[in-house]
């Protein structure tokens, strides 16, 4: 029974892991994470589960909600700042969504196998987010030099963003772990 169950909470942590590096490619990681945590509090029985409550899982979706807050910020307030339409806005999240993808298969020369896709995602999904807000600026008739500043601006809050998301990504982590194995 003890194995059960430490079998049951690795694959736990394993998948809200997985629910972070989700969270890259602009997929919301963090509220899967909160799915799977939900689920194994639920369905697993009570003499497998190791302590998950109700307490944990809604200090999770505050966190969440937090993780959302600063990549929408992020990312708003840096094409907004620089002047960006709402055409500029869409292309760059539509951007973003393919880059982040993109970069989970385009291997940098980074040594470490992982690593590399992490870092892939991020930067092609900032990247991403730069040219889909410089063609949509582009394509509202602004000349390079305006679409070039909203790209820029494009760039840096979906990096920021993104990183400020798996910043609270990573607490939950931290959550989940302190009401697995602290007792």
């Amino acid at each position: 029974m003890v194995i059960l169950s430490t079998v049951f909470a690795i694959v736990l942590v394993i998948a809200v892991v997985i629910c972070l590096a989700v969270n890259l490619v602009g997929l919301p990681g963090n509220w899967i994470a909160i799915a799977f945590v939900a689920t194994y509090a639920y369905l697993v029985p009570d003499e497998y589960t190791v302590d998950i409550g109700l307490s944990t899982i809604i200090a999770m979706a505050v966190l969440a909600a937090l993780g959302e807050a600063v990549e929408f910020l992020a990312a708003a307030l840096g094409a907004s700042k620089a002047g960006g339409s709402k055409r500029g806005t869409v292309l760059a999240l539509a951007g973003s969504l393919a880059g982040g993808v993109a970069g989970l298969f385009i291997s940098l020369p980074v040594p470490i196998p992982v690593v590399s896709q992490v870092i892939g995602a991020l930067v092609f999904a900032s990247l991403g987010a730069l040219v889909g807000a410089v063609l949509g600026e582009r394509w509202k008739g602004r000349d390079l030099d305006e679409s070039l500043k909203v790209g820029h601006a494009a760039f840096w809050g979906r990096l920021l963003g993104t990183l400020g998301k798996i910043l609270f990504g990573c607490w939950m982590l931290v959550l989940v772990l302190a009401a697995l194995f602290i007792k």
